[in-house]
């Protein structure tokens, strides 16, 4: 790929590494899914490939499409500072559909989020075919009625435009990558480990270790009231014939829900009202999510939050399904005892002394705590907001949507606080889901789980945000006895899954037997017409 760092490419921005050159060109000739850790350039071969193909088709585009609008204008920055191309186009829902239109001319690097290019498409506002290259960050998203799915299927059908999808983390199942194989119209697969000889010398340490934490005896009985209302709803629901006995696992429930509204819509497509046993079962099906939703909270995240929670269910209009939830006789027990109850869960004294000890020991470090629920963000923030000598600098880390009575944080918000966090002027992030795609923080140092998460994907963003250019370190707090021990360990599990499935991809990719597709055209457009 000399012709790319001669031709498209900043000089000395980007490192020489011999396994990106190589997945680059690889990628030129044929429509691939590459898959490394996090923290070895993904971005920098994109980068790569964008710039060849600018070189390769003169007069046409480049659209990188990334699912976050944090993520975007990162995305949009490393292009401005390492492609030799005009600066680059941004196209997110801040931009009305009539000003995107006016924004492209070709050939430029248009960065975008999925859900612009997929509604643009429907509306034929998207000139698709004067694109060259289509790049997929995570590319993981590419499944069910996620927008990368149509516009893959628009591409495919239509210019043919050459494809780059990457990921860290495909996920534990095989049927998964099938899809997102089939769905973006893959051919080659590229997988890189940490152990990989090529890779070996840009891997940087990442220490793992789980903290547990012991619930004090109080909130242990709110946890087995609230299970107890639960069971109390699931036999109703056996009662009725919709649930199997001894069935009652979130799992379950959530199945037993896509059953129960599929009942609804149908007799409401038949026009014709539902069963009297039908809307019975759905009473007591949202209240036994209600009862297991607290349970996980007291479990969890605290009191606080349980606290916080009931209050909700109370205030406004009930609904039946919430009015069974809070009459049932062991809520009406915990809503008592928490009116005595004044400690919180040890989780957050814990998280504030892994956070307060890095920052002592090392004034310059950076640090993430991962959290599942907004209030617990708050809290923590407002924990460690009380050291002494101001040795922690806090600041949550959420999504833009209003949840509740939280507001959440705009988009100029979020970039304004990851730039204080690279600065220095923040030190520590407190956030939610939305900081574990993509966030360009190569100085994380500790990364915190405030819980467990059983899905592999999360779990490998979450851990990426460290080790990235030095050694780094992630810990878990676990509370012992509860759900978070089962889904410690079933991470793990899947973890080793997935690296045993993506070993088999790869022999199948190879043998050509992955993820069988459509004939194609004759004719592929980019590499068999002539340059623009």
């Amino acid at each position: 790929m000399e012709t790319v760092a001669h031709a498209r490419l900043r000089p000395g921005v980007l490192e020489d590494r011999q396994y990106q050159a190589t997945i680059a060109e690889a990628a030129t000739g044929a429509n691939t899914l590459a898959v490394l850790p996090t923290g070895l350039g993904k971005t920098a071969i994109a980068l790569r490939l964008a710039a060849e193909f600018l070189r390769r088709h003169p007069t046409r585009s480049v659209l990188l499409l990334a699912p976050t609008r944090p993520l975007v204008l990162q995305h949009a920055e490393s292009v401005r500072t390492t492609v030799l191309a005009p600066p680059p186009v941004v196209l997110t829902g801040a931009v009305s559909p009539a000003a995107r239109a006016e924004l492209l001319h070709p050939p430029q690097v248009v960065v975008a989020t999925p859900q612009v290019i997929g509604n643009d498409l429907a509306a034929s506002r998207f000139p698709l075919e004067t694109f060259s290259l289509i790049i997929f960050d995570e590319a993981h998203r590419a499944r069910g009625d996620y927008p990368y799915v149509a516009i893959a299927r628009a591409n495919a059908e239509g210019p043919r435009a050459r494809v780059f999808a990457i990921t860290a983390s495909p996920g534990s199942r095989i049927e998964a990558i099938r899809e997102v194989w089939h769905n973006l119209d893959i051919e080659r697969f590229e997988y890189r480990t940490s152990t990989d000889a090529d890779v070996r010398p840009y891997v940087h340490a990442i220490g793992y270790e789980t903290v547990a934490v012991t619930m004090p005896p109080e909130v242990r009985e709110l946890g087995v009231r609230l299970r107890a209302a639960a069971l109390r709803q699931t036999n109703a629901l056996s009662q009725l014939g919709v649930l199997p006995p001894g069935a009652g696992s979130k799992r379950d429930l959530l199945q037993l829900g896509t059953q129960l509204h599929r009942g609804l819509g149908e007799a409401r497509a038949r026009g014709q009202p539902a069963a009297a046993n039908l809307w019975s079962a759905v009473t007591h099906h949202a209240a036994a999510m209600k009862a297991l939703h607290a349970l996980e909270l007291a479990e969890t995240q605290g009191v606080e939050a349980v606290r916080q929670f009931l209050d909700r269910q109370s205030s406004g209009r009930i609904s039946p399904a919430a009015r069974s939830f809070l009459n049932d006789p062991d809520v009406e027990a915990v809503k008592r005892a928490l009116a005595d109850i004044r400690l919180e869960h040890p989780k957050v004294a814990a998280a504030v002394h892994l956070v307060e000890t890095e920052l002592r020991r090392s004034p310059n470090a950076r640090v993430i705590v991962f959290t599942q629920y907004r209030q617990t963000a708050e809290l923590l923030v407002t924990e460690l907001g009380k050291g002494e000598g101001g040795v922690v600098r806090a600041a949550r880390f959420v999504g833009q949507a209003s949840k509740d009575e939280d507001s959440g944080m705009s988009q100029k918000e979020q970039v304004e606080r990851l730039e204080k966090f690279r600065a220095g002027e923040l030190n520590c992030l407190v956030a939610t889901s939305v900081a574990e795609e993509g966030l360009d923080i190569p100085s994380t140092d500790l990364v915190v789980f405030y819980e467990p998460v059983p899905d592999i994907v999360r779990t490998i963003q979450r851990r990426g945000r460290t080790g990235r250019v030095r050694a780094g370190r992630v810990v878990v707090l676990v509370t012992e006895g509860t759900r978070d021990v089962g889904l410690d360990r079933a991470s793990r599990g899947k973890e080793r899954r997935m690296h045993e499935m993506l070993e088999r991809v790869e022999a199948e990719a190879r043998g050509g037997t992955l993820a069988p597709v459509a004939p194609r055209a004759v004719q592929r457009v980019l590499d068999e017409f002539p340059p623009g």
